[in-house]
């Protein structure tokens, strides 16, 4: 049986009336999952209405009962990856489990500079997003204090309180297809792995890479 979800561009004219229908009929429709973009604006003009990814999940998750959601994805680019750790946590334990933590590590050069975010180059943004995954992914799992000096984040014996009701917290997906940077962080950190823009047989040909990395370390594709 093949689950079906929607994954709506949030910076594309989301605004709360559209959000809320689109809730409501996912739900009714039987759509498996309804999930989104995380981004400030678009990659070139025009500017458009784009609703806040937090806040839009959190009407969700309140206002659905059987909808998996999640940002596709979250840059943490932007995105402190402490406070994202606690949102989602947060947003797991109020819709019962539902959560699936997309992450990324940033791609669009025009929001980073209209908002005064450095990008930096794709060594910079795979170092950050191989940090940030290893503070969430300690974050929700540790009932002890969490201590992790790094090179952008830093946890000198920090807890989240209350603790994820389920364990672990949210599944954790990341975003992208490079062979060399994003999918050892897969194969690393997630449960979900999420790539576009690639043809079928491209992404036939990757998905095999990634089975084979992920026996390698001894994990099930």
């Amino acid at each position: 049986m093949v689950a079906i979800s929607l994954m709506i561009e949030g910076q594309n004219g989301l605004t709360w009336p559209r959000w809320k229908k689109l809730v409501a009929e996912a739900e009714q429709l039987g759509f498996a999952g309804l999930f989104r973009s995380d981004h400030f604006t678009n990659a070139k003009p025009p500017d458009m209405d784009s609703l806040e990814m937090i806040v839009s999940l959190t009407y969700l998750a309140d206002h659905s009962q059987r909808l998996h959601f999640g940002p596709l994805v979250a840059p943490v680019s932007f995105r402190n990856p402490m406070l994202l750790a606690r949102q989602a946590a947060a947003l797991d334990d109020l819709s019962n489990g539902r959560m699936i933590l997309g992450l990324g590590a940033g791609w669009q050069e025009r929001e980073h500079t209209l908002f005064g975010y450095d990008l930096g180059d794709t060594r910079t943004k795979m170092s950050r997003l191989q940090e940030a995954l290893e503070v969430i992914t300690r974050l929700l799992n540790s009932d002890e204090p969490v201590t992790f000096e790094g090179h952008y984040y830093q946890l000198r014996g920090a807890t989240l309180l209350p603790r994820p009701q389920r364990r672990g917290g949210p599944e954790i997906l990341i975003g992208g297809g490079g062979v060399k940077w994003s999918l050892p962080l897969v194969v690393r950190y997630a449960t979900q792995w999420n790539v576009a823009y690639l043809a079928p047989d491209a992404f036939r040909e990757r998905a095999a890479t990634l089975d084979k990395m992920l026996q390698a370390a001894g994990r099930k594709p």
